[in-house]
């Protein structure tokens, strides 16, 4: 059970005592606070969470990671290096840890807990927490599908293994430390996402979740703009492979030049997938059955297995192949394997959704990239009637981001009757989408996605499709809500 000793015992190596309230969760936003939980005060660009540690109190939080003293006439522990409660260099010293204002008998009076830095306590504490069990770790990362592979593996593992998930997108060095906490003993795997801004934080995550089978997706122009080249995108994702254990296992694309670059920097051993046959695990007889899923064939050595599963779109086969390795690595059989593949609930990220007059909405408002704006418009031209796309900027793309975006344009006038864009760089779209046929009239560009809604309603007709997409700042998932009112 996780509880406030076990932070006390990570940040000062002491063992404690009088620390035994159950920590219910751990937090860095007051708002989910929660009664028992700890809350993380987290000093931001924009938002200073020393500020809001009253209202986690307020909310039941027992405890809270902060920086500084808090004033509200609060219980005070400070585990700073120097204040005489942290022992120097590893070694326990005199004075003993003070007591804290617990009793088994009483509810916990809410306590500070001072150190030097919370992000830094925060990944220590979760490291401690990940080094008790024995669980298993495949960790993934990738320009895109992380999210929808980390979905669709757990549906797999979970077909025979007790087996956990980082929740939501917590995959940062903020996000996965806080989900960690939630591992419990009875796991036996755990898949974890792993994302990044820069260099060095998937080498981090690596350190505290200590990950035996690696997964990499692809790799694309996602945060160019931050990461300033190809290559330091690549070389930051690259560093979960470079984490990898001597009897791990790499999996990685065949079909993606830039991750299979990654091999030389591995100790494990790899295990490739995709629609290259010389890949260990591939795919053929790929079919698109639109709304209803995909059907295509998986080949390992001189095995077969051809299924249809609830998975949208074509590009949704090499999320299948991920998984799909995986399970044979874990030892899974191919029933198995077959049955999490068809976990309709793995099917995350792209939904439907009805829109007026007997209109689909293909929501896919997540996040944007070419390539995940590419492989929504391949669904859409696979779906029948007339096809409107409407599609916002694609953020964080640097250099790349105006011929990434006449590229998604080329595209789009081979597939879509109508086209909407939304935001400055989406003029692009509009504008290439012109430039190579698509009629003057079909095309319409505003800034805002409150903009497109109008245009939507006056356009849509009976039992049109309308694809959906943009990155997260957008803010285009207020299309699919605004259209979504004639449910």
């Amino acid at each position: 059970m996780l509880t406030l000793a076990h932070f006390l015992e990570a940040l000062t190596q002491y063992e404690a005592t009088g620390a035994e309230p159950a920590v219910t969760s751990v937090v860095m936003d007051s708002r989910e606070a929660v009664p028992g939980c700890l809350f993380v005060a987290y000093a931001g660009e924009q938002v200073d969470g020393h500020d809001y540690v009253a209202d986690a109190f307020a909310r039941g939080a027992i405890a809270a990671l902060v920086e500084r003293p808090i004033p509200g006439g609060y219980a005070t522990v400070d585990l700073r290096v120097g204040a005489g409660t942290r022992p120097a260099s590893g070694r326990v010293q005199d004075p003993p840890l003070p007591v804290l204002p617990f009793t088994t008998s009483s509810a916990p009076t809410p306590v500070c807990l001072v150190v030097d830095n919370t992000i830094t306590a925060l990944q220590t504490s979760a490291k401690a927490w990940r080094a008790r069990f024995p669980v298993q770790v495949i960790g993934v990362t990738g320009s895109v599908g992380k999210t929808s592979t980390k979905e669709l593996t757990h549906a797999v593992l979970s077909s025979r293994y007790r087996t956990f998930k980082s929740a939501g997108n917590r995959n940062s060095v903020l996000g996965l430390p806080l989900t960690m906490f939630d591992l419990r003993p009875v796991h036996e795997y755990a898949v974890l996402e792993m994302g990044m801004y820069t260099t060095g934080e998937i080498a981090r995550l690596c350190q505290l979740a200590q990950p035996k089978i690696g997964v990499v997706t692809l790799i694309g122009p996602v945060h160019l703009e931050r990461a300033g080249s190809m290559d330091a995108i690549v070389a930051a994702k690259r560093e979960l492979v470079e984490a990898l254990p001597d009897n791990g296992m790499a999996v990685l694309n065949k079909d993606d030049e830039r991750v299979m670059g990654m091999v030389p920097y591995t100790k494990a051993h790899i295990f490739t997938y995709g629609l290259d046959r010389r890949a260990d695990l591939w795919a053929d007889n790929i079919h698109s059955m639109g709304l209803d899923g995909i059907r295509f064939t998986l080949h390992f050595g001189r095995e077969a297995l051809s299924l249809q599963v609830p998975l949208l779109g074509r590009h949704s086969v090499h999320t299948a192949l991920r998984a799909a390795a995986v399970g044979l690595i874990t030892k899974l059989s191919w029933e198995e394997i077959a049955a999490g593949l068809r976990q309709t609930a793995a099917q995350l990220r792209l939904v439907t959704a009805p829109g007026p007059k007997n209109s689909i909405i293909i929501d896919d408002t997540y996040n944007a990239s070419p390539e995940s704006v590419l492989a929504a418009l391949n669904l859409l031209s696979d779906l029948p009637g007339r096809r409107i796309a409407v599609l916002g900027d694609m953020l964080e793309l640097g250099h790349m981001e105006e011929a990434s975006h006449r590229l998604v344009g080329r595209r789009v006038a081979d597939v879509a009757d109508i086209l909407v864009t939304v935001g400055r760089r989406g003029r692009w779209i509009g504008e290439e989408a012109r430039a190579v046929g698509m009629p003057a009239g079909h095309v319409a560009m505003v800034e805002e996605a409150s903009a497109a809604v109008p245009i939507l309603e006056e356009v849509i007709r009976e039992n049109d499709v309308i694809l959906v997409k943009g990155s997260l700042g957008m803010s285009m998932d207020r299309i699919v809500v605004a259209l979504g009112r004639y449910d």
